[in-house]
């Protein structure tokens, strides 16, 4: 991915340009009263409010024109439309168009190969090509945009769920011919657990005349499965035929400019949102800390008398703050007891699926002679074992983020800010399962012409035996008529229960090479899960600590303060202080109420 061009815009300068001066004018006071550890949560919490990108992925049904959307929005061919089968396909904002195609090598580490743009999308069906990113002069990216064309369904590419849970936005697309089905709305309902702004598109609206019914047969739909969406039409041929011919109406016929002004209003309006109420947490929290040191000292100025009491108060605010630094603080209780627990549901989660998965595959087996279509049943096998995983990984994510939350309750004080735990590395579930070996092979079910001949052999030299024996006494000869019948039905019964023998015994291999396929995916995507649970606890630890340190480091900066102002002797000294202290309460005070104003603003 490329750095940040300069010409990008930030998500919307209107909103975001009184949050950006305000975080620069409380910087600024954090500097002067010393405090780098404000500081610096300050400079994060900006960067992230004047980060303009805003992931939208694109996903739908096969046959939707979904690829033929993403052409169209992004205004360049980004996205193969052939019908085949592709890849993930990311594109950003550059001042000029680049491709990059990222292969997997004979060593499984990734490599990235500048093309030609115009060529690149022809090489997106090849196998070695595992993603495709872009770069190009688009409006619509440079509002800050970065479109994700998923390479499938959900339901039929489980990589696309790891997309979805990375996602600030997904544009659903689905064929105008018909309304939606159970499974598509249930579909919309799980990706709205994973990524709650989405919007649905109606595509190829000019080839069906009927798409206002369908239009309304959704949203009836939607409604009454309780999915506030909205539901676009829209149809990329048309749209490009308007470009290429300059035909306006032919445009907004199309419903693309209506979609394109859709996202822009809603999908960078809601990505304000979060990042504003962000903002506004740490501002509430860091004019707090700041506010105590202030106050500590105006009081003390003004009433010398008071000294005691107020370094009393102070000192059992600093005990407090000092327990929240311990082991034993609840906090850090409820994180350790929720870590374990989250370990546990984990595995207990995936291993549920897993051995789901091992009973159907099971079923399947026992059905019919796995030998005849192995290779396919593995494949099949591949894809609902990355499709678990990628779920398991998602709850596991969601979960993380409940626990984050209660942690943060358990400080005394309401609205500490948690850290950020949104997934950032989309499609990595091939990466996790690469280490995993291949479902083995039936070695049973290699079986030679010979062999058979061998074993009917066997079965019919006993019917001509026995038969030609019990013949002979009749006065005929060894080998005739009923000998040989008799040899003929017993070869083709010995032949058949060989068979059946073989068939059985492929059966348990089978069973045994996906019992043995399981446990090599248990045990990587454990080992991956812990090591991924481990971090996000290190991540919440080291989070709530630094703001437990900022708090006792707010009191001791209160209480030196308070020391300083008690050592002050002369009036004049004492008013030109107070009068300092009560400017920047002002300002303080200030900043806090925009902050304020500028949260209840960005609420939705």
């Amino acid at each position: 991915m490329t750095a940040t061009d300069s010409r990008i815009v930030v998500k919307n300068p209107d909103a975001m340009g009184p949050l950006l001066e305000l975080l620069d004018q409380l910087l600024d006071l954090t500097h002067a009263a010393g405090r780098a550890d404000l500081a610096g949560r300050l400079g994060i919490a900006r960067a992230r409010i004047a980060d303009p990108r805003v992931r939208l992925v694109v996903v739908g049904e096969s046959k939707s024109g979904m690829s033929s959307l993403v052409n169209s929005l992004v205004g360049a061919a980004v996205s193969a439309t052939d019908g085949q089968p592709s890849v993930p396909v990311i594109a950003e904002y550059g001042p000029q168009a680049t491709a990059t195609l990222v292969t997997m090598n004979a060593g499984g580490a990734a490599e990235r190969t500048s093309v030609d743009p115009q060529l690149a999308v022809s090489e997106l069906v090849s196998g070695s090509v595992i993603r495709a990113e872009f770069t190009q002069p688009s409006p619509l990216l440079a509002e800050g945009f970065v479109v994700l064309d998923a390479p499938g369904s959900p339901a039929e590419t489980p990589a696309t769920w790891s997309l979805i849970a990375a996602a600030d936005a997904v544009l659903y697309v689905a064929d105008a011919a018909a309304p939606f089905t159970p499974a598509q709305i249930e579909q919309l309902q799980r990706i709205r657990q994973v990524c709650p702004t989405v919007i649905c598109v109606l595509n190829k609206i000019d080839q069906y005349g009927h798409w206002p019914q369908v239009q309304q047969h959704d949203r009836r739909l939607l409604d009454e499965a309780g999915l506030a969406f909205a539901v676009a039409p829209a149809s990329a041929r048309l749209h490009e035929h308007a470009v290429s011919t300059g035909d306006q109406q032919l445009d907004l016929e199309s419903g693309v400019p209506q979609l394109l002004d859709h996202l822009r209003a809603y999908v960078l309006g809601r990505a304000d949102a979060v990042a504003a109420e962000a903002a506004v947490r740490d501002v509430r929290l860091i004019t707090d800390h700041l506010g105590l040191a202030l106050r500590s000292e105006a009081e003390t100025l003004r009433d010398p008398r008071r000294y005691t009491v107020i370094t009393e108060q102070l000192r059992r605010t600093r005990e407090d703050a000092e327990q929240l630094r311990q082991r034993s603080a609840n906090w850090q209780v409820t994180l350790a007891d929720g870590a374990a627990e989250l370990m546990a549901d984990t595995e207990h989660d995936l291993r549920h699926r897993l051995r789901s998965l091992i009973r159907d595959a099971e079923a399947d087996i026992m059905k019919r002679d796995p030998a005849r279509r192995w290779t396919e049943f593995g494949a099949e096998l591949d894809a609902k074992i990355c499709e678990a995983v990628e779920e398991n990984f998602v709850i596991a994510h969601y979960r993380s983020v409940e626990l984050a939350e209660q942690v943060a309750a358990k400080f005394p004080d309401s609205g500490i800010p948690t850290p950020d735990l949104k997934l950032d590395n989309p499609g990595d579930v091939g990466e996790v399962l690469e280490p995993v070996t291949a479902l083995d092979s039936l070695d049973s079910a290699k079986v030679s012409v010979t062999q058979q001949a061998l074993s009917a052999l066997r079965g019919s030299y006993g019917g001509i035996l026995m038969v030609g024996l019990a013949t002979s006494l009749l006065g005929m000869s060894l080998v005739n008529w009923y000998s040989g019948g008799a040899g003929l039905l017993l070869g083709v019964n010995a032949l058949w229960d060989d068979r059946r023998m073989r068939r059985q015994r492929r059966q348990a291999e089978g069973k045994v090479a996906v019992g043995r396929l399981m446990d090599d995916v248990i045990f990587q995507v454990s080992k991956e899960s812990r090591y991924r649970l481990r971090a996000v606890q290190r991540s919440l630890r080291d989070h709530f600590t630094e703001i437990a340190t900022a708090t006792l480091r707010s009191v001791d900066a209160s209480l030196r303060a308070a020391e300083d102002a008690a050592a002050v002797h002369s009036g004049a000294g004492r008013e030109a202080r107070l009068t300092e202290i009560e400017r920047a309460q002002v300002r303080l005070r200030d900043l806090r109420e925009r902050a304020d104003a500028i949260g209840e603003n960005s609420s939705y």
